[in-house]
C-alpha cells in the first residue's frame, strides 16, 4: 500500500491491482481494509474459511529470477524444524539461556544452539571480562561457521545492595536449626556457616526477631542476635544458597524498607556496557530499573556511541518498577520479568497475576517480554522438572510471552541441555493446543502509530494476521529494514510463522526475541519488491522447504526510492505452483 496523503485510504474497502511483472508473476494486491480476495487458485483453509485467491507464483520456468545465493540466511535450526514439522509446527516462543561454567565450552554452546537457544545471556555479576569475551567469540564462531542465529545479551549487575555470597561456585545447603553469621566484613576465604553481604549497611534498621529470606523463599532465617553490624541468624526453613543470592528482611509479614538510594547504572555497569558495545552484543538488560530515566539515558548513550542498533531491555524486579510499569515499557525495547527478585519485594501469591499483567502491557505496546527466573528451578540439581514447573512454563506460553529464560538451570546445573529441551517441548505443545482450541486471547488494539505511514503499517499488520488466520496460509513473509512491521505482525500472534527478510544483521539478531518471527539475512531491493519476493521464494523452494500448493502472505515496510514502486505497504497472497 503506497503511502497516501490523507486518511481516506484507510476507508477503502477493496481495490484490486493485477499486474504482470518482469518476472512473470501473477499477483493480487489487496489495498486498504483487507477482505477475502476474489476467485482464482484455491487457498487452503478450514470450513467456511476456504476462499479462492488469484495469486499464483509460477516458479518453475522463470528465467528472469536472479541467481540464488548459495546460502539464504535461514539458520540451520529453523530449517531443520521446518523440514520436520512443517510451517504450522514451528515453535514460536523464543528461548533464552544463561551461560555459565556448566555450559561455556564450544561443544556445550553448540548443543544449546541445536536445542533451540535463540539468545545467549551473559550475567555480568559473574566471571571475568575475558571469560565473557571468550563466550561471545565462541557464539559468533558458531553463527558464522555452523549456520546458527544466536543473539547475545549482557545483563548488568546494577547497584545491588541485597546480595549475599557464600564463596562456593555452586549451591550450599542450609539445614534447619543451623546458625549462620551474616557479615559485610572482608574476610580471607569463607569460613563455614558464614555469609558475606556486598553492602556495608545491609543490617541497618534490622531488629532481633526479623526474618531474613533468601531468593524469595529458597531458605529462611530468624535474626537472633546483632553483633555490631553483623547478624547472627538461625535457619528456620532449610534450603539452598545459590551464588550471589538475593535477600530481604520481613517484619510482622511486611517487607522491611531498605535504603535504595543508589544509581541504577553503577560505574561497573558503564564499564560492562562499554565492553558489550565493543563486542557487538545485541541486547543489554538493565537490572533494578525503578523508572524510565536510566533506560532513556542508556539508549541515548548507545545512539551516540555506536552505529550498531543495540536493544535495551528493562528488568522488572522491584515494587517501584511495577508502579511505573507503562513508562518503563514505553521507554525500553523490551522487558524481562525477573520473578525471583520481584518475589522478594511483593507477596509470592501476587506473582502470577503480575506476570500476566506485564505480559499484556508489553504486547499492547508492542515490546517483547521475557519470563525469567525459576522456570525449572529443580533442574539445577535434578534431571527432571516438577510437574508444577512444567505447568508454570505452559502458562507463560499460554499468556503469549515472547520468550522464556533459563537461569541457574543452564548456567550452573548439570542438566542444562535437558532443561532447554523441556522448555522447547512444553512451549511447542502448548502453542499447538492453543491454536487447535482457538483460545487465542483478544488483544485490545491500542493504536501505536502517530504518523500516517505508521498508522497504515499498523492497520495492514492487524488485518494481515486476521486474513492469514482465516485463509489458513502456511507462512507470512515480511520484508523489513528495521523490523517494525515484523514486530507488528508478531504482536497479533498469528497462527502461521513469520519469515522476516532483512538486509540488516542488527535487525535480524534483534528479531530473535520476537514471538513467531524467523529472521533471515538477505540482500533486498528497495525499489523492486517483486524481485525480492521471487528471489526469496526461489531460495526457499530450492532447499525443498516450499512445495506446490503452499500459500504465503507477503507484506513489506521497505521504503521505495521511486514513487511508482508497486508493493510498498501492501498485502499479497501467493500460491506456489
Amino acid at each position: 500500500m503506497a503511502v497516501a496523503t490523507s486518511d481516506s485510504i484507510l476507508a477503502r474497502s477493496l481495490i484490486t491491482d493485477r499486474r504482470s511483472t518482469n518476472f512473470g508473476l501473477k499477483n493480487e494486491v489487496c489495498r486498504g481494509k483487507v477482505v477475502p480476495c476474489r476467485a482464482g487458485g484455491k487457498v487452503k483453509g478450514k470450513g467456511k474459511g476456504r476462499v479462492e485467491v488469484k495469486a499464483a507464483v509460477q516458479i518453475g520456468g522463470l528465467e528472469e529470477v536472479k541467481k540464488a545465493k548459495e546460502e539464504m540466511g535461514l539458520d540451520v535450526v529453523s530449517e531443520e524444524e521446518l523440514r520436520e514439522k512443517g510451517f504450522l509446527g514451528m515453535r514460536k516462543t523464543k528461548l533464552v539461556c544463561t551461560i555459565g561454567p556448566a555450559c561455556c565450552s564450544l561443544q556445550d554452546l553448540e548443543k544449546l544452539a541445536l536445542g533451540g537457544m535463540n539468545v545467549a545471556r551473559l550475567n555480568m555479576c559473574h566471571n571475568t571480562r575475558d571469560w565473557h569475551r571468550d563466550v561471545i567469540k565462541k557464539i559468533n564462531q558458531l553463527n558464522e561457521e555452523k549456520g546458527f542465529c544466536v543473539s547475545v545479551m549482557i545483563d548488568t549487575e546494577g547497584s545491588q545492595i541485597h546480595v549475599l555470597d557464600h564463596g562456593a561456585p555452586s549451591s550450599v545447603k542450609a539445614e534447619e536449626g543451623s546458625t549462620w553469621l551474616f557479615t559485610a566484613q572482608k574476610l580471607e576465604g569463607f569460613p563455614p556457616f558464614t555469609i558475606q553481604a556486598n553492602y556495608e549497611g545491609f543490617s541497618e534498621g534490622i531488629e532481633v526477631g526479623d526474618e531474613l529470606v533468601i531468593d524469595g523463599g529458597m531458605a529462611s532465617f530468624l535474626v537472633i542476635e546483632k553483633v555490631g553490624d553483623d547478624l547472627r541468624c538461625k535457619c528456620t526453613d532449610s534450603g539452598l544458597f545459590l551464588p550471589r543470592a538475593k535477600f530481604s528482611f520481613w517484619r510482622n509479614g511486611k517487607l522491611v524498607a531498605r535504603n535504595s538510594e543508589l544509581p541504577t547504572l553503577s560505574k561497573k555497569d558503564w564499564a560492562d556496557i562499554e565492553f558489550g558495545v565493543s563486542e557487538g552484543v545485541d541486547f543489554i538488560a538493565l537490572s533494578f530499573v525503578n523508572d524510565a530515566d536510566p533506560v532513556r539515558q542508556l539508549k541515548n548513550y548507545l545512539y551516540m556511541r555506536s552505529s550498531r542498533s543495540t536493544r535495551v531491555l528493562a528488568k522488572v524486579e522491584s515494587l517501584e518498577s511495577l508502579q511505573k510499569l507503562k513508562e518503563i515499557v514505553e521507554a525500553s525495547d523490551g522487558i524481562m520479568v525477573a520473578r525471583g527478585d520481584l518475589g522478594v519485594e511483593i507477596p509470592y501469591e501476587q506473582i502470577p497475576t503480575v506476570q500476566e499483567e506485564i505480559t499484556r502491557v508489553c504486547r499492547e505496546m508492542n515490546k517483547p517480554v521475557i519470563v525469567a527466573s525459576q522456570l525449572l528451578e529443580s533442574m539445577v540439581e535434578y534431571p527432571t522438572p516438577t510437574r508444577a514447573e512444567v505447568a508454570d512454563v505452559s502458562e507463560a506460553v499460554r499468556q503469549y510471552a515472547d520468550a522464556l529464560m533459563l537461569s541457574g538451570e543452564s548456567a550452573i546445573g548439570p542438566y542444562g541441555q535437558k532443561a532447554l529441551s523441556i522448555l522447547q517441548m512444553a512451549s511447542s505443545r502448548m502453542e499447538l493446543w492453543s491454536r487447535e482450541e482457538n483460545r487465542q486471547s483478544i488483544l485490545h488494539q491500542r493504536r501505536l502509530g502517530v504518523s500516517l505511514p505508521d498508522r497504515i503499517a499498523e492497520q495492514i499488520c492487524n488485518c494481515a494476521v486476521e486474513m492469514a488466520n482465516n485463509l489458513g496460509v502456511d507462512a507470512i513473509f515480511v520484508y523489513t529494514k528495521h523490523g517494525q512491521m515484523a514486530s507488528l505482525l508478531s504482536r497479533n500472534r498469528p497462527y502461521p510463522p513469520i519469515f522476516a527478510f532483512t538486509s540488516d544483521n542488527g535487525t535480524r539478531m534483534a528479531l530473535n526475541l520476537q514471538w513467531g518471527v524467523i529472521p533471515l539475512l538477505v540482500e533486498l531491493s528497495d525499489d523492486d519488491m517483486e524481485a525480492n519476493i521471487s528471489t526469496t521464494i526461489e531460495l526457499i523452494r530450492r532447499k525443498g522447504l516450499l512445495k506446490p500448493g503452499d500459500v504465503v502472505m507477503v507484506v513489506s515496510d521497505l521504503t521505495p526510492t521511486h514513487i511508482n514502486s508497486t508493493a510498498f505497504q501492501s498485502i499479497q497472497v501467493k500460491t506456489v505452483v
